[in-house]
This record gives structure tokens, C-alpha cells and sequence, in this order.
């Protein structure tokens, strides 16, 4: 079994976004350190790099190396060099995957999340996921996190009957992240698995939700806790509610909770674009998206600083 030595822990963990400067499109470093400063100052258990919220899907191969590379040096800089740092290393084939996850090593990565491939999906079937994951767990140099996400992947459901069966298929894979947003399938594959929770920090295998509204959700659900692309703009937000239920005060988990879900929801709707919106208008940094993404109309910017401001403020008491 691989082993990291930046081991996964339960808690909340933020898929950051990544910069790019809104003339030419260049991948903006010093916007990144900045961010990642300010995240890693909030609480947070680790860090996600080119995931969705990282726009993975608009950067070349050295791009990618060069975020993450950024991001482990920012942590340690930032006195922060002890939290895992799981890199999205997904491609439609077992070869590529294994080299982006070979990538991931080079640069500082502890750990990858890997999408099930999707391409030819008449093509997919259980035994054909399965396979794959095994051969691209078997020659992984970091981790395996399996990536449940039917949005992103031509709808391809992988049910919790799979996702257990490929969990015990290989010691090299050691979690899930949920942005199916499947409390019970969550429930079902950490309870199978026998999950850490914030009770159980000790426990192997790692199970947690995959956006910020079911954070809560997945800790009454015996999971682990939360990546969220939230915490790019509400991080102790999201640390609060995994904190009040780690201390078992569930009314008081409930109530930021639904100020979370309240909160969370208006820039993830807006898209990428949303989401650096409302770091521009209420942190000062934040830019636009790649092209084809674009920058959100007036009219969405408005209604983000009014929808926003609620979760904003209880953000700055904390």
C-alpha cells in the first residue's frame, strides 16, 4: 500500500480555485499564493487542486504541475506544510490517469481524486470501472480518492454497491468524495467501509461529502467530512459547523448549517464565474475564469453581493 505522509484526516477542505490574469489568460501565481495564504489560515483540514472549482479541464499538462506545485509551496510558506494536498488527476484513459497522478507525485501532491472515465460511456459498464480504477490504483504512486460527480462524468452513476466494491478492491484506494450529493450512498459506503469521523479520526478509509450544503448531512451519516468549493469564500463558515458538531452542539450545528446551504448556493449556481464574483467584491482578488467562461452579467453580480452579504458577515466575526 502507498502510504502519504501527509495522511487524510476528517475535517473540511477547501477545492480551490485557480487565477488567471483577465488580459491575457496566463495563469495568475501571486493571486493563487495569495489565496492559498488566506486559506490556510481558516481552519481547513487540506487543500484540492484542479478539481472543477481549478477549471482542470482549461490547463496543459505544465500548467497543471505548476498549480499545485504553487499550492505546497504556499502551505509550507505559510506555516501550513503539514496539510495534504489532493490533485484532481483525472483522464478518459487507465495510461494518461497514471501519468497525471505520476505528476501529481512529482509536485509536492499527497494524494489524487480520480474520476471514473466517461468518454465512451455505452462502453462503461460496473466491471469496466472497476477495472479501471484497479490498474490505475495498482501503478498510483500517491493515494486514490474515488470521485462520485454524475454531472461531470455524462452521468455515470457509480452506486454505493460499486464504490464499495472498487474500495475493497485495492489498498492504494483510500476514500470518496460525494458531489453526487448522496447523503445515504455516502452513509451506506463509510459505514461499509468503516469510515473515520471526527470521533474516529484513526480509521483508514475517508468518506466525505462533496459541496458545503451537506456538510452536515455527511457527519450525521458517519462520514468524514467536507471538500467544499464554498470554502474558497466562506471557509470558516464551513469549519464552523464540522466544529460545533465535533463538540456535539447539534442545534447550534443545524442553525449554521442552513445558513451555510443559504449562503453556498448563490455563487455555485453562478458558476465559476460566481465564485471569483464574490471573492473580487468582498476580498478585493478573485479575476475571471478561462475562456470559454466568462465573467457573470451586472445584473448576477448585484444579486450575489445582496444574497451573499448574510453568510459574508457572520464570515467576518469569525
Amino acid at each position: 500500500m502507498v502510504s502519504s505522509t501527509r495522511p487524510l484526516t476528517p475535517g473540511v477542505y477547501a477545492a480551490t480555485l485557480t487565477f488567471f490574469d483577465p488580459k491575457t489568460h496566463e495563469l495568475d501565481i501571486e493571486c493563487l499564493k495569495k489565496h492559498l495564504t488566506h486559506l490556510a489560515h481558516a481552519g481547513l483540514s487540506g487543500i484540492i487542486t484542479l478539481g472543477s472549482n481549478g477549471e482542470a479541464a482549461h490547463l496543459n499538462i505544465e500548467e497543471r504541475k505548476m498549480v499545485t506545485q504553487t499550492v505546497v509551496e504556499a502551505l509550507k510558506s505559510s506555516g501550513h506544510g503539514h496539510l495534504p494536498v489532493i490533485v484532481g488527476s483525472s483522464a478518459p484513459s487507465v495510461r494518461e490517469t497514471i501519468s497525471l497522478c505520476n505528476d501529481a507525485a512529482e509536485v509536492g501532491g499527497t494524494h489524487v481524486l480520480v474520476l471514473p472515465p466517461c468518454y465512451y460511456k455505452a462502453a462503461m459498464s460496473e466491471d469496466t470501472i472497476y477495472k479501471f480504477y484497479m490498474d490505475v490504483a495498482a501503478s498510483s504512486p500517491l493515494p486514490v480518492v474515488l470521485y462520485s460527480f454524475p454531472a461531470v462524468t455524462a452521468g455515470i452513476e457509480m452506486s454505493s454497491d460499486l464504490l464499495i466494491r472498487i474500495s475493497n478492491g485495492h489498498p492504494n484506494i483510500v476514500g470518496t468524495k460525494f458531489t453526487c450529493g448522496d447523503s445515504g450512498k455516502l452513509g451506506r459506503v463509510a459505514r461499509a467501509m468503516d469510515a473515520m469521523t471526527p470521533s474516529k479520526p484513526q480509521k483508514p478509509y475517508w468518506a466525505v461529502a462533496g459541496l458545503a450544503d451537506f456538510t452536515l448531512q455527511a457527519l450525521v451519516a458517519k462520514g468524514s467530512g467536507v471538500i467544499a468549493g464554498g470554502a474558497n469564500v466562506i471557509p470558516k463558515t464551513c469549519c464552523k459547523v464540522y466544529d460545533l458538531f465535533q463538540k456535539g452542539k447539534f442545534e447550534e450545528a443545524m442553525e449554521v448549517q442552513a445558513l451555510l446551504s443559504a449562503g453556498d448556493w448563490p455563487h455555485t449556481a453562478a458558476g465559476i464565474g460566481g465564485t471569483k464574483q464574490v471573492l473580487q467584491q468582498f476580498s478585493g482578488y478573485g479575476g475571471l475564469p478561462r475562456p470559454p467562461l466568462g465573467e457573470v452579467s451586472s445584473a448576477t453580480a448585484e444579486a450575489l453581493r445582496e444574497e451573499m452579504q448574510e453568510v459574508m458577515d457572520f464570515e467576518s466575526r469569525l
